[in-house]
């Protein structure tokens, strides 16, 4: 987490751009205090107010009158960082340094700076001189619990973050961190309750709008409606909606706020009698929950995670169609293997757990294949420059929901995918699904292991170290290449 004092604040992701050129200080006269101050001033404002291109241009102009001034530096890093030119918030966080060295707020920053660019030494460096600076500030420990964390340093890490909440109980970062680390390491008894903190978090969402209906303790609600919401990513509804039927069998009147496009997910779940996507169409609930709250309710442990694979299934009439639809586009005798690369880039890891098409190669290599591309999003603009051996067939624009994803892969020998929905939605279907997985992977697919308690049909492929996705790929095209065809 990028953060401010007086000058600075919170931050981003995206393009490259260098740093502006530093003028040369030779007969410039001293520039006048109070101007600079007060254009730092007017910058802050509207980096805080989201407001990133005028603060740009406002910092361009103190820096016209101090080149080098630390402070104007440091705030353009953050801008540059929201806007998601990293390499250049480094370059300017490094200017600042060198102009304010003992400044701790800077050595701070940088830290997530250089995490988010996969300099994890640099980053762990950082990290202990801003510690050592200032050593009662919990987000110095939140930085470098979050660090250790990508290091898969999980002791480390929820050391740092007990740290920071020693010294601040109600830094929710902290706490969520511990959770995170928690859950990875399969302590699911302290990782439920520290996850409850996900709803305080400084950029989470309100659940559901003001009301003074209670949260459900997960006692029966023998009369009334519990409404269960679909909070969170698409994937997460997937994986925490094998826990709706647990739900019902206690409260036998269950509605769900969900999106349309997840609602053919929710809906065949036993026990749902209503789904909405507008609040002003809830029913009068007597209690609500969300959805990612249900494993803690449920006591939920390593031998209790409900496993009863398939839970979703896919609508005959749809499979019958999208398979006649790939019999006339798949040439005969190829296997079909369904891709996709890229999650949602506004996710807060996707720029650890996505890849580029071209990542595929590999298997594009192999003889008698054919890519079913099942990839949304800007992402598709990719296959414009594919060029591989293996047929690309791109389903991207004719899949509307995910009725339409689970017939397609219900027509499917096997999916390959990065951690998104998709691979979660072929694990809730008992389809083969291998998983492409960041060296530090999202806290449900736990450590050292190649299955998954969650999806019993999914394979998971672990980078061997930060960043490396081509010894991934190279061991997937391999065992598909041992693998006889279905």
């Amino acid at each position: 987490m990028l953060s401010t004092d007086a000058n600075f604040d919170e931050a981003g992701a995206g393009e490259e751009r260098p740093a502006p050129p530093i003028p040369s200080p030779a007969n410039v006269p001293s520039p006048p205090v109070d101007r600079i101050a007060e254009l730092i001033d007017l910058a802050q404002g509207h980096e805080q107010a989201g407001r990133l291109t005028e603060a740009e241009q406002t910092l361009g102009q103190a820096l016209a009158l101090a080149p080098e001034h630390a402070g104007a530096l440091h705030l353009l890093g953050v801008v540059s960082f929201r806007q998601g030119r990293i390499d250049e918030a480094a370059a300017l966080m490094e200017r600042s340094i060198a102009a304010s060295p003992k400044t701790a707020l800077y050595h701070r920053n940088i830290c997530e700076v250089y995490r988010s660019l996969g300099r994890y030494d640099d980053a762990l460096a950082a990290g202990h001189r801003a510690v050592g600076l200032t050593p009662r500030d919990p987000h110095c420990y939140h930085n470098l619990g979050v660090l250790h964390y990508h290091r898969l340093e999980l002791e480390a890490a929820i050391h740092c973050a007990e740290t920071a909440v020693a010294l601040d109980p109600d830094f929710a970062g902290a706490h969520f961190g511990i959770a995170e680390a928690s859950l990875l390491r399969g302590d699911f008894g302290r990782g439920w309750n520290e996850y409850e903190w996900r709803f305080r978090l400084g950029n989470a969402p309100k659940l559901l709008p003001p009301t003074d209906r209670p949260q459900w303790d997960g006692t029966p609600l023998p009369n009334g409606w519990l409404l269960l919401i679909a909070d969170q990513g698409y994937g997460d509804v997937i994986q925490f909606a094998r826990y709706i039927p647990w739900a019902s069998r206690r409260c036998p009147d269950i509605a769900i706020a969900c999106s349309s496009e997840i609602r053919p997910v929710v809906a065949q779940q036993p026990g749902v009698g209503a789904t909405f996507n507008h609040w002003e169409n809830q029913p009068d609930f007597v209690a609500y929950c969300a959805l990612s709250g249900l494993p803690r309710l449920a006591g939920t442990t390593m031998q209790t995670i409900p496993a009863s694979v398939p839970y979703l299934r896919a609508d005959r009439e749809k499979v019958a169609s999208w398979t006649d639809r790939l019999s006339g586009l798949v040439p005969s005798g190829y296997r079909r293997i369904g891709i996709t690369w890229a999650g949602r880039s506004t996710h807060v890891n996707d720029r650890n757990r996505s890849v580029t098409l071209s990542t595929f190669a590999p298997l594009a290599e192999l003889p008698h294949v054919a890519l079913i591309s099942l990839q949304k999003g800007p992402a598709q603009a990719q296959i414009g420059a594919y060029w591989e051996r293996a047929p690309l067939i791109n389903l991207g624009p004719e899949i509307a929901d995910f009725a339409d994803t689970m017939a397609i892969l219900e027509a499917l020998e096997l999916v390959v995918t990065v951690d998104t929905a998709v691979g979660h939605l072929a694990g809730a279907m008992g389809r083969p699904v291998w998983l492409m997985l960041p060296f530090a992977p999202d806290w449900r697919w736990l450590l050292d292991r190649a299955d998954s308690p969650w999806y019993p049909t999914a394979r998971l492929f672990r980078q061997p170290a930060p960043r490396q996705w081509d010894p991934v790929v190279a061991k997937i095209a391999r065992c598909l290449a041992e693998t006889p065809a279905e």
